[in-house]
């Protein structure tokens, strides 16, 4: 693989190649997960922490993404939620082989396959593929965000007043948020059209960046979740960022996001109570 330099000298047709790998990736993920969905019941179950569970569904996706990305390209690194960090060169993909389990379990028909790209430190691309709509969100940094060959944009809402909001709840080390998001969400509910909790913020995200929602925010939430969606974001003309001091919203896990507008009144409501 060409180093960075090169690879912006080349232009758009080794990211549209690197992105064909992501798509082609999550795909395989996707299929993985829908094989096993009729049949859950018969799944080993494992809980890595209070309300957070894995499966060989987790483990089958994760392996067949990884596998798929390693045959285009084999020095790459991976960053995963169920293996972990794989050491590689300058490119490392960051990979969500089943963002939304609990749902996955219950039947619950919302969940998400994510992978993104980062090159130096820099998100450079995003995948998030809904196996059940069979939707596939894309975005390359600069190049703008799409669903299914479709250019996407965030909504245009002036403010609060009857925006769509998304969110999760606070589980697992996070039950330290949990009277703040209580109060938060009292506050989001009475300035807006209502709130949305699907169960997979890589498609929360991607709908925020669609339009369908007009703006997110969690606690506690890890790279693979967000690292697509916040790409999708940002290229789709919105705005995503750290709610809580840090150096990145991918570091510190504590999402806000939205169209310009919903993004800043709904960071300036949720202030008050961090």
């Amino acid at each position: 693989m060409a180093p960075l330099s090169a690879t912006r000298t080349s232009g758009s047709s080794i990211m549209q190649a690197l992105l064909n790998t992501a798509v082609k990736a999550a795909r395989k993920g996707g299929d993985t997960a829908l094989r096993y969905l009729s049949r859950v019941a018969d799944l080993d179950v494992r809980s890595k922490a209070r309300n957070e569970f894995v499966t060989q569904v987790d483990h089958a996706a994760e392996a067949a993404i990884i596998a798929s990305i390693r045959e285009r390209y084999p020095h790459h690194g991976f960053l995963a939620e169920e293996s972990g960090a794989h050491p590689g060169d300058e490119f490392v993909w960051i990979v969500d082989p089943l963002d939304g389990t609990t749902n996955f379990l219950h039947g619950f028909p919302v969940f998400s396959v994510s992978v993104a790209l980062r090159i130096r430190d820099q998100l450079e691309l995003g995948v998030v593929y809904d196996p059940c709509r069979q939707e596939l969100f894309t975005a390359i940094r600069g190049a703008g965000a799409q669903l299914d060959g479709r250019r996407i944009r965030v909504g245009s809402r002036p403010g609060l007043d009857g925006a769509l909001i998304g969110t999760g709840f606070p589980y697992r080390s996070n039950d330290e948020w949990l009277d703040r998001y209580l109060a938060m969400l009292r506050a989001v509910m009475e300035q807006t059209a209502g709130v949305r909790r699907p169960g997979s913020a890589a498609l929360d995200l991607c709908y925020v960046a669609a339009g369908r929602l007009d703006g997110f925010w969690e606690f506690g939430l890890q790279a693979w979740d967000i690292a697509a969606g916040t790409l999708m974001i940002r290229e789709a003309g919105g705005l995503v960022a750290s709610l809580t001091p840090g150096p990145d919203v991918l570091e510190t896990g504590n999402v806000v996001a939205g169209s310009p507008k919903v993004y800043e009144a709904l960071r300036a409501l949720l202030a008050p109570h961090l």
